[in-house]
């Protein structure tokens, strides 16, 4: 949802703002969540993965100059140790952002659909209660399945 855009409802409901549900009062989330969306969004671009590899044909090109040294080494790997330590944590709060919007996603649709609410939250259970949800629906879908077969 994009900020400051309503979502709709029906009749009578309150439409949902995005702003009501920024980082209002925590600047600190809002300015890592800015940064991480700009940062994953631009490090899928062909440009970025272009400097990648011209970066490691000049530390290779280089290696000669150096004598292929221990520091010429240490270069490489300590730069790319530092961008991979740096790009988990970016990543991850993509992952986290992108699940959590799908989630919300989803519990609307089910909210507004006939699907049974009860499955609105579920994503909070445990492994081992996610498994016997997915047998329960499974097991009413191959009765269903058996049923249709049967008429």
């Amino acid at each position: 949802m994009t900020k400051g855009v309503a979502s709709q409802r029906g009749p009578g409901q309150e439409a949902l703002k995005a702003t009501d549900c920024t980082n209002r009062g925590r600047p600190l989330n809002r300015i890592f969540s800015d940064i991480a969306q700009v940062t994953s969004r631009q490090v899928g671009r062909a440009w970025v993965f272009t400097l990648a590899v011209a970066t490691i044909v000049v530390w290779a090109v280089t290696g000669p100059f150096f004598n292929f040294s221990d520091t010429w080494q240490l270069v490489i790997n300590t730069g790319t140790t530092i961008v991979t330590f740096l790009m988990v944590f970016l990543i991850q709060n993509s992952q986290n952002r992108d699940a959590a919007a799908i989630q919300v996603k989803l519990n609307e649709l089910i909210r507004v659909s006939k699907a049974h609410n009860s499955f609105v939250g579920v994503e909070h259970l445990t492994d081992e209660e996610l498994q016997e949800i997915r047998t329960k629906c499974e097991n009413r879908a191959g009765a269903r399945r058996a049923q249709g077969a049967q008429h």
